[in-house]
């Protein structure tokens, strides 16, 4: 049987994207364009999460249009080229007002460790690494970019 969390207990989810909303490749053209795939269920996923009333975020330690444009048509708001995601988390924590008990940090890599260890509920991905998938309370079924959000959605209990 999966974890569950209840929804009322969680005020914010931070989601790393690349390796979380993507399955961590890059399609890189010969004239430095990049492209990346996304799973569609995560887009309703999100709107479902945003109508229960909880707060979300994508953290990126990247700085690329490909991030900004899913954000901007997810309608989430965006942190991009952060170096360190622990403080970045931190100034959220602050500024929205909200326990850290009550957020859920999606990662998958070893950039994403100490912001994941800095909130209640860290999440990883199936194909997350190794160490990451030690330290989070749920490990996912689903691998990065095939549908992460959509199971996370189904964990959140009403």
């Amino acid at each position: 049987m999966k974890r569950r969390i209840k929804r009322n207990e969680i005020s914010l989810i931070i989601y790393d994207f690349d390796g979380v909303m993507t399955d961590n490749r890059a399609l890189l053209m010969e004239d430095g364009r990049e492209a990346v795939f996304v799973h569609r269920g995560d887009g309703l996923a999100v709107s479902m999460i945003k109508e229960a009333g909880i707060k979300q975020f994508i953290l990126s330690s990247e700085t690329n249009l490909i991030v900004a444009c899913r954000a901007r048509k997810l309608g989430l708001p965006l942190l991009q080229a952060v170096k360190d995601k622990k403080a970045a988390v931190e100034a959220l924590i602050k500024e929205q007002g909200v326990d850290r008990e009550n957020i859920i940090f999606v990662g998958n890599d070893l950039n994403d460790k100490d912001a994941m260890l800095s909130v209640g509920w860290p999440v990883a991905p199936a194909d997350a690494s190794l160490e990451i998938r030690k330290i989070a309370k749920i490990v996912l079924q689903t691998a990065g970019g095939a549908g992460v959000v959509r199971e996370l959605l189904e964990l959140l209990e009403k």
